[in-house]
């Protein structure tokens, strides 16, 4: 297994940010700078301006999804099926309540609560700054708000660098007025096919009351 990965959620929201510029090449390509002079094409990247979109489709939590996880901050769960995924009180980051992982496989997740309501449209920014902080070169790549257990949720991936490693972060946000929830799955690029349906079934557990 690819031990170095449960350092990214770590890494996620701890290390100190690193500078970057945005730039047009002659040729009209959009471009990153970055401090030690590298630099990164801006591939993919969703359009910052254009209106997040409403998935249609309700998600909810999968029959399987059978044990509660319950924060101790606000008044949210996660149903996770116990056969699949670990979990326990978060270790790497102050910020995050719990972890989990895929068992004997390369797949985690965090969940970060807080008590202060942040509007929901807010967000994608705050998590592409947080993102930067481990990868600089973080993207969206998908964007869309769904109905989750009947809750209006943000559904973001991103993809970045970290520490030469290819990341894909696929994650849930939510804000109401009890406070606000991060529930964020991540894996290796090359390994989101594999684990894609198995992130989502947790996603999907996230239920608020």
């Amino acid at each position: 297994m690819l031990k170095t990965t449960a350092l990214v959620g770590s890494l996620f929201l701890a290390v100190p940010c690193l500078g970057q510029l945005h730039a047009v090449t002659g040729t009209g390509e959009e471009v990153l700078l970055y401090e030690d002079g590298t630099w990164a094409y801006v591939d993919g990247e969703v359009d910052s301006t254009a209106t997040i979109p409403l998935n249609a489709t309700p998600f909810v939590k999968a029959k399987d999804a059978t044990f509660l996880v319950k924060s101790d901050r606000v008044d949210i769960r996660v149903y996770i099926n116990p056969k699949q995924w670990s979990f326990g009180k978060a270790q790497s980051n102050d910020a995050a309540e719990f972890q989990f992982k895929l068992k004997d496989e390369d797949a985690y997740a965090m969940f970060i609560s807080e008590r202060l309501e942040v509007p929901l449209e807010s967000f994608k920014e705050i998590a592409l700054t947080n993102g930067r902080n481990a990868a600089p070169d973080i993207r969206v790549v998908k964007e869309e708000y769904r109905m989750v257990n009947g809750r209006k949720v943000l559904c973001l991936q991103m993809k970045g660098t970290v520490q030469g490693m290819k990341v894909i972060y696929y994650g849930y946000y939510y804000s109401f007025a009890g406070g606000t929830v991060q529930l964020i799955t991540y894996t290796a690029q090359n390994m989101l096919q594999r684990y894609e349906s198995s992130m989502e079934k947790l996603l999907n557990g996230l239920v608020a009351l």
